[in-house]
């Protein structure tokens, strides 16, 4: 198994989605990138603490490729939008890869690149890719929310 970690705004809905995924075996909502030790939602929700709102996603490579993970990042989310997905604002939700590799780093900078010389997206691409720092998983009931109430999300 690998696994592979993506900031695209609210977490609730790319864990969804990601779930969704033929070769995806498991799903976490979390924070990465930040200068707290194991924040909790209050404190990352302030946008004081340096934390994206992830979700990691446990994966066969066998089944589904990193690349092909990727794809699915790029089209979940605006990856032109700084610090926002939708109507949610702040650096959490901010688009990010945390890549747990040099593979996964090369992987994704091509991926980027690609996306951006294609002109699909309509602007300048903000999504930052850096090393994976450690993941904090969320409170329980963050865990697969989406899944348990679909309209507290943007996108419901």
């Amino acid at each position: 198994m690998a696994v592979a970690t993506f900031g695209a705004g609210c977490f609730w809905k790319p864990e969804y989605l990601f779930r969704k995924i033929d070769g995806v075996t498991e799903t976490a909502v979390g924070y990465m990138g930040g200068t707290v030790e194991n924040p909790l939602y209050e404190q990352v929700c302030t946008d004081r603490t340096g934390h994206a709102e992830v979700v990691q996603v446990t994966f066969d490579p066998a089944a589904i490729s990193y690349e092909n993970l990727l794809d699915v990042f790029w089209q979940i989310h605006d990856p032109t939008q700084v610090n926002r997905q939708g109507p949610d604002v702040g650096g959490q939700y901010r688009s990010v890869i945390f890549c747990h590799s040099p593979e996964q780093e090369v992987a994704a900078n091509s991926s980027k690149a690609a996306l951006e010389a294609s002109g699909k997206v309509g602007g300048s691409i903000a999504t930052s890719i850096e090393p994976a720092p450690v993941f904090w998983r969320a409170e329980d009931f963050h865990q697969q929310y989406y899944e348990k109430d679909r309209s507290s999300c943007y996108g419901g």
